[in-house]
């Protein structure tokens, strides 16, 4: 390919994100004044534009003799003493893949939102938010930089803020919003920090000097490198739902269903997943730092998925669920197979996504009942639903050939071959969870579909008023969703079923990313994937097992066991009490401090000076005016008093000073 061709599609990277950010103006400060129609239309025209020129570039980075990269640079951004920052994009092979996933899904989500949110107050603002937040997302992965994709990184924080809080009449969901913005926050410290020491060891910010700099210096292990690395995993844990910084995404529910589906399960939370396999070349050089990844990952997979075993809301069990799946990615990334990560992230998009719309449908179908106890036997009164969202379980839960299975046991054998010192303890961690996930899915799938249905009393009260009507829907009577909410649900589901069957390619197309991988040829190398995927498959099989035997074939056999174990189960239940003690020893030490200092430096500094300026203001005064007595005999004897005070002073004082 030709200089002047490969340059072509640089000229339309600045689109990709500028589009959205123009819907979002468009929406934001007209949208109050437009009908319904054009809000929806402006949100989906500026959303598929960058779909397509994103599925263009596909054409052209997969053609014979494609560029590796392509770059579209502005102008220096910064440039001060010898440092320098670009304001430039990059297009390579990671990069695609994530676009791919924000136009493709953020589209799909977008066409079912016009059906979802029909009914709700503030449309307008809505379709802003969501424009907002695909180009900010947009930025996050097209930098060329640290400090431009800091500038998404932020964005997208912004965004999801605006989105759980969107009720924000609502004390839960405007208390949710904050603890996203406030949990994040702690996150881009560290974030801060890493590109502070970057800046301070490699006098620069650009990806490519930066990553050049590193691999021409063989010698350089652990130390410097090291600490950026754990400091990015600070950030990373932050906008990924990682330990212990996971606490914020179960209360993002608080939010419309599609902002679940897009936001917190098939994007930004992947952005600390994307950055950690973007600085591959700075984790590569330490181990410690990847052997904290892989551990933080195993840990939040298996404990977020714990926790999903046993809520009620249909909405968090898709929540924690995406907490574990998120612990699968880090541990890919781990042990070091950044491209198997990848992968999951990309089929967790689409299975993901597609769950939480599934979610969305049912509970519009149930007037915004999100309790699955009150569900049950909806699988004949919403059929496109019940399969769609069958496809979604089955992905997730690891089914062959569903493209669940495909990424997960990717991450399950790289980890058991990697060189991680307990690469095998980790592997029988996530194997372990794998089960757990079969379990809290097929419990959801079957309390939500099966059985007897419960929802008749749940939904209208004696006087067929609607009592469970929630502001995601205004919808009333068991009934199917509209085309405009059921289409995307086809698609997701067909790519939730087909998505992993291109496992093999994949980690090929990121070969020039990640560097060629060792392919494992040998007799042995097959005969240890068959053996690792069979002992996958029957761990899900008997989470699956139990999940059809407590709630389908006998449904109080759940309840029975529970009471046996109950201060287990109530541990489980209560979520180990991560938020009560975070509101003790974290907030409960802020608000101690605040008190301290407002008692010490409030009360005692500022308003204690001031009293005291005030006391000797007085006191001067109350002298002051005795000496201005108008008595003519008091002034003499003050002027006497005065005249041998001098007197004092001039004699003894300068033998004092002489001395």
């Amino acid at each position: 390919m030709s200089p002047q061709t490969s340059m072509i599609p640089a000229c339309y990277l600045w689109l990709i994100p500028l589009l959205p950010f123009v819907g979002f103006l468009i929406n934001g400060t007209l949208g109050r004044k437009l009908p319904r129609a054009a809000v929806t239309a402006v949100a989906l025209f500026f959303t598929a534009i960058p779909a397509g020129i994103v599925a263009w570039l596909w054409s052209v980075m997969t053609a014979a003799n494609a560029p590796e990269a392509i770059h579209a640079v502005s102008r220096p951004w910064i440039a001060i003493s010898g440092f320098q920052v670009n304001f430039a994009f990059t297009v390579d092979h990671l990069t695609l893949i994530m676009l791919s996933v924000i136009t493709g899904v953020g589209f799909l989500i977008h066409l079912y939102s016009a059906g979802y949110m029909a009914h709700e107050e503030g449309y307008w603002r809505f379709f802003a938010y969501l424009n907002l937040f695909m180009f900010f997302m947009s930025v996050l992965v097209l930098s060329s930089s640290f400090l431009l994709l800091f500038v998404g990184w932020e964005g997208v924080g912004l965004a999801s803020y605006l989105l759980i809080g969107f009720y924000f009449k609502k004390d839960s969901a405007a208390n949710a919003g904050k603890k996203a913005f406030i949990v994040n926050r702690i996150g881009d410290f560290g974030f801060l920090l890493a590109m502070f020491l970057i800046v301070a060891h490699f006098g620069n910010l650009n990806f490519t000097d930066v990553f050049a700099s590193i691999s021409q210096h063989p010698e350089w292990h652990g130390g410097f490198l090291t600490a950026i690395a754990l400091l990015l995993v600070v950030g990373a844990t932050g906008k990924s739902a990682q330990i212990p910084l996971y606490i914020w995404l179960p209360d993002a529910m608080e939010g419309p269903t599609p902002v679940s589906a897009l936001i917190h399960a098939a994007t930004m939370v992947t952005a600390g997943i994307y950055m950690v396999a973007r600085c591959h070349t700075l984790f590569d050089r330490s181990p410690y730092a990847l052997a904290v990844v892989a551990i933080i990952g195993a840990a939040t997979a298996i404990v977020a998925a714990s926790i999903g075993m046993v809520q009620h809301d249909i909405k968090r069990v898709l929540a924690y669920s995406t907490v574990s799946q998120l612990g699968y990615m880090f541990l890919a990334c781990g042990v070091g197979a950044y491209a198997a990560g990848i992968f999951h992230l990309l089929t967790h998009a689409f299975f993901k996504a597609l769950l939480f719309l599934a979610a969305g449908s049912v509970i519009h179908a149930l007037s915004g009942e999100q309790d699955m106890r009150n569900m049950g036997g909806l699988r004949k009164r919403i059929p496109i639903t019940f399969w769609t969202m069958t496809s979604g379980v089955f992905a997730i839960a690891g089914i062959w050939p569903f493209a669940g299975f495909f990424s997960k046991d990717a991450i399950l054998y790289q980890t058991f071959i990697s060189d991680n010192p307990i690469g095998k303890l980790l592997w029988l961690v996530g194997v372990v969870t794998a089960g757990m996930t079969s379990f809290y899915m097929f419990r959801l799938w079957f309390k939500t579909f099966f059985g007897e249905e419960r929802f008749v009393e749940a939904q209208h009260d004696v006087h067929g008023h609607d009592t469970h009507a929630s502001h995601d829907s205004h919808s009333h009577g068991v009934h199917e969703s509209p085309w405009v909410m059921l289409l995307p649900l086809v698609i997701l589901g067909i790519l939730s079923l087909v998505g992993g069957w291109w496992h093999v390619a994949f980690g090929k197309f990121l070969n020039p990313v990640f560097g060629t991988a060792p392919e494992a040829t040998t007799a042995a190398s097959h005969g240890l994937e068959l053996t690792l995927v069979a002992i996958s498959l029957l761990v899900v099989a008997i989470g699956f097992f139990f999940a059809w035997l407590f709630y389908y074939k006998k449904p109080g056999t759940a309840g029975a066991l529970a009471l046996k174990v109950k201060p287990l189960y109530s541990l489980v239940e209560n979520k180990f009490w991560v938020d009560e003690i975070y509101g003790f020893f974290v907030t409960g030490l802020l608000m101690f401090t605040r008190t301290v200092l407002a008692w010490l430096v409030e009360a005692g500094i500022v308003n204690g000076s001031g009293a005291l300026a005030g006391v000797t203001t007085r006191g001067l005064s109350i002298v002051t005016r005795r000496v201005q007595s108008g008595n003519i005999r008091s002034y003499a004897g003050w002027l006497a008093l005065g005249a041998a005070a001098v007197l004092v002073v001039m004699i003894f004082g300068r033998s004092l000073w002489v001395h």
